[in-house]
């Protein structure tokens, strides 16, 4: 039974960073792409960031420059590094890994993350 895992998420303020983790489990296979996603009230989820099992990685326009995805493949881990921070960057964050046999897709439960101004 696949179980994805959040951490770090928190309260800081305007400017500051923070750095998200989720470990994955309960699975013999690979993970392909893994990626964070986020939804802040009112809002549709979004995609964040993403980053593939080679390394290639994809962000959201709004996080470009701030925001660094990484992964561990040997920890089956994957990393976000928020940097400058804005109050706009307030979301529950969602980790996201997918899979090489269906369903393919798991989620993680979400981690709150609150930027102040």
């Amino acid at each position: 039974q696949v179980q994805l895992v959040e951490s770090g998420g928190g309260l800081v303020q305007a400017g500051g960073s923070l750095r998200l983790s989720c470990a994955a489990s309960g699975s013999i296979f690979s993970i392909n792409a893994m990626g964070w996603y986020r939804q802040a009230p009112g809002k549709q989820r979004e995609l964040v960031a993403v980053i593939s099992r080679g390394g290639s990685t994809n962000y959201a326009d709004s996080v470009k420059g701030r925001f660094t995805i990484s992964r561990d493949n040997a920890k089956n881990t994957v990393y976000l590094q928020m940097n400058s921070l804005k109050p706009e960057d307030t979301a529950v964050y969602y980790c996201y890994a997918q899979y090489p046999v269906t369903p393919y897709d798991y989620w993680g439960q979400g981690t709150q993350v609150t930027v102040s101004s």
